[in-house]
């Protein structure tokens, strides 16, 4: 006895179609967007504290370091006043935006305006090098992965997406358990005993390369508009000298070009393809 083929209802073929695309579609959903990093540049004091630079409502450059121990972001109080922002009656402060060297740009960010022992000691005497401003702590570094790499001019944040940290306890009305006389003692000590505080802070003059060491220094990023562009540095080039001085790793290259300041005009020596050449660059404004 034969079989006979069923057919089905033309209706019956467009459901099937329908359902097998809705499928296909679900299966198809992207995945979600890799968390972002940010390369930060850091600096190491004298007293080894990991310094990085921000601005507080456009305001700046300040000098905070990354303090792990802190429990918050804490701020000085004048550089709270020159950004705009006044304590409560708590003795915190909210900043429209804080913004650190790298492209890292936070709004509405709580910090604690205060002046820790800790910075009024170091800054009277003078002993970290350059005159800091606050300290980066927990409310802010929790919410990111920091990764140091102490072989490298910047130190890394990656987003912790879904990640909010909790609450910071409250201080109290004890400040800092009586330790902040230490940094009134260390400010009327510093000139008995003629430390002369932190050296005048000055502004960094802005090149716009990135630079990777490899037989040299070789430039492996040129940014677009900047004062190297302008002076036609090019992605490759090897820099061989700057101002008369020799280079031969990206740490000298660094502290050769933190002496100069913003509209300092600086002669680079040059390798590009075999030949020497000279380039003149008028340096402009970092963060």
């Amino acid at each position: 006895m034969s079989r006979q083929r069923q057919v089905l209802p033309w209706q019956t073929w467009v459901v099937v179609v329908v359902l097998g695309s809705f499928a296909t579609l679900r299966g198809a959903e992207p995945p979600p967007p890799m968390p972002r990093s940010y390369e930060i540049p850091y600096k190491l004091t004298a007293t080894n504290h990991v310094m990085v630079r921000l601005k507080l409502n456009g305001k700046g450059p300040f000098n905070f370091i990354m303090d792990t121990g802190a429990p918050a972001i804490f701020c000085a109080t004048k550089v709270a006043r020159k950004a705009g922002v006044e304590p409560k009656r708590d003795g915190w402060g909210t900043f429209d935006t804080l913004e650190l060297e790298g492209g890292l740009k936070l709004e509405r960010v709580a910090a604690r305006i205060d002046d820790p022992f800790q910075l009024e000691g170091m800054n009277s005497l003078g002993i970290a090098g350059v005159e800091l401003h606050g300290m980066i702590g927990y409310n802010l570094l929790a919410r990111y992965r920091v990764t140091y790499d102490f072989t490298s001019d910047k130190l890394v944040l990656t987003e912790l997406p879904g990640f909010e940290p909790g609450e910071v306890p409250s201080f109290g009305g004890g400040g800092q358990g009586g330790l902040e006389m230490i940094g009134t003692m260390m400010k009327f000590l510093a000139p008995l005993m003629n430390f002369k505080g932190p050296p005048e802070r000055r502004p960094r003059g802005y090149l716009g390369v990135e630079l990777e060491e490899k037989e040299g220094v070789v430039v492996t990023a040129v940014y677009p508009d900047s004062p190297a562009e302008k002076a036609g540095i090019r992605i490759g080039d090897r820099i061989t000298a700057i101002a008369g001085r020799n280079m031969s790793t990206v740490a000298e290259v660094l502290k050769a070009m933190a002496r100069f300041s913003p509209q300092d005009s600086v002669e680079m020596t040059l390798e590009r393809q075999g030949e020497t050449t000279t380039r003149t660059v008028r340096l402009g404004r970092g963060l």
